[in-house]
């Protein structure tokens, strides 16, 4: 039984690991150029802020470059991840806010506890399911979409086409077996500043 365990926890490792390169964009972003529904432009500044805010978390302790998260859409920052007591999360906010360009920040870092192996596998099962769930809704672009799982919790970041795509989106989230619930941070094109025309 154990054995079966390890080897559905690894190939769902292998698999989010094959979904988390192809969807990555050509300035890394998490989204494709070409199915972006931003100007090039301002998937370009984001991209811009989000490399210039990563190297700054990253300058400010090395031990960020794989508790902490970021991510940049139309001058917006998301924060997740972990840090070990909350007075690091205010430093992450103020950094944040101190990037040229921002328009809000939204930070969802948590303080660490201790480690759980089983909680970690349960949280990365709910992402995988997750996302094979927007790749194969054919209303979804699944590659506008960025998910964090953290205690059976879901962040979803992304841009929605239509109010009935981000509605479809949380649907499938929802759906999603032992989700305690889900913290959605969608903007509709719509919303943007500048539209790809």
């Amino acid at each position: 039984m154990k054995n079966k365990f390890f080897q559905i926890l690894s190939l769902l490792i292998l698999l989010s690991g094959c979904v988390g390169v192809s969807s990555k964009g050509l300035f890394g972003t998490g989204v494709s150029v070409a199915f972006d529904p931003r100007s090039v432009g301002t998937q370009i500044d984001d991209s811009i802020m989000q490399k210039n805010l990563s190297a700054r978390i990253l300058l400010l302790d090395k031990k960020y470059l794989f508790s902490v998260n970021s991510k940049v859409l139309d001058g917006r920052i998301f924060l997740t991840g972990k840090v070990e007591d909350p007075e690091e999360k205010l430093k992450l906010t103020k950094m944040a806010w101190e990037t040229d360009g921002v328009r809000s920040v939204r930070n969802d870092i948590k303080v660490k506890e201790e480690f759980n192996f089983k909680q970690s596998a349960k949280d990365l099962m709910i992402t995988s399911q997750l996302r094979t769930a927007l790749i194969v809704n054919k209303n979804i672009k699944a590659t506008n979409y960025q998910i964090d799982t953290y205690k059976k919790k879901i962040y979803l970041y992304g841009i929605a086409i239509t109010s009935d795509e981000k509605e479809s989106v949380l649907e499938e989230a929802k759906n999603i077996k032992d989700v305690q619930d889900v913290i959605a941070s969608i903007l509709l094109v719509d919303e943007l500043r500048i539209q790809k025309n």
